[in-house]
């Protein structure tokens, strides 16, 4: 099965456009749809770069300069219950959870902002040698992505490099690696600019499964043409997957349907 897609691809510092062909072979990558389950509702102002729910609640991280957030959401109505924002200086990215401390890329600046979750108060702060664009846990190491086909694994204390994957499709590196999740031994990626989630081995780099959401963001009001699919939040106590873009009106409870 082929996939007619646009790709931003990064070379010796430029940027640009190319139209390509994603081919996922049935006899190595499992291939999935969804099923809307529930729909709630998002901020469409919100550029969203990094998703999580913890203890009932949401958690979000957003971006661009002088609008970048840290908010605590009520999940039902989307009440904001604790907002921080950054510096405008900063262009927030990802977000994790480690215990009580919850992390926060930037994207360009280098800086790794810890929150204490309960107050949002400041506790501390990481250099990040890379550009940070997602952030996961996998209940050892934090598991950062930069945009491009590599996966970072991080020690959470001292932010250092434990180990380095590419992640591959089909023996082929995949770059665009976006917002992150850690979901039952996977590492779940939104690849930027699409509307596929690739799921990841963390062991080895390969990607196991493709959840291709094409049509859910015609589900939803769209609030700019950045409104890309972006954000995956795990529910691991009731095993609900949520999903959202950015700049969309609507977050979806969705379930896989596998192909």
């Amino acid at each position: 099965m082929k996939y007619l897609k646009r790709r931003l691809l990064f070379t010796s510092g430029l940027t640009f456009f190319l139209a390509v062909n994603i081919t996922f072979a049935q006899d190595q990558v499992a291939e999935y749809g969804y099923r809307v389950v529930n729909t709630y509702p998002h901020d469409i102002n919100a550029f969203t770069q990094g998703l999580i729910f913890q203890d009932g609640h949401l958690f979000e991280g957003t971006g661009k300069r002088g609008l970048s957030t840290l908010s605590k959401i009520k999940l039902e109505n989307g009440e904001v219950l604790m907002t921080q924002r950054l510096n405008r200086r900063y262009f927030g990215e990802g977000i994790e959870l480690v215990g009580n401390r919850m992390y926060q890329l930037t994207w360009q600046s280098h800086m790794v902002f810890i929150w204490d979750k309960d107050t949002f108060e400041q506790v501390g702060t990481h250099y990040n040698s890379t550009e940070g664009w997602g952030l996961a846990y996998d209940g050892t190491n934090l598991i950062l992505s930069d945009g491009s086909s590599a996966l970072y694994f991080l020690e959470p204390e001292s932010f250092s490099l434990q180990k380095q994957l590419t992640v591959t499709l089909n023996g082929n590196p995949l770059v665009n690696l976006n917002e992150l999740e850690y979901i039952n031994g996977e590492v779940w990626a939104n690849i930027w600019q699409t509307d596929f989630i690739a799921r990841i081995d963390p062991k080895t780099g390969i990607v196991v499964a493709i959840v291709d959401l094409t049509g859910l963001s015609n589900e939803t009001d769209l609030g700019s043409n950045e409104a890309v699919l972006n954000g995956i939040a795990w529910d691991a106590d009731s095993g609900r997957l949520f999903v959202t873009g950015k700049h969309w009106a609507n977050l979806f409870e969705i379930e896989l349907v596998e192909r």
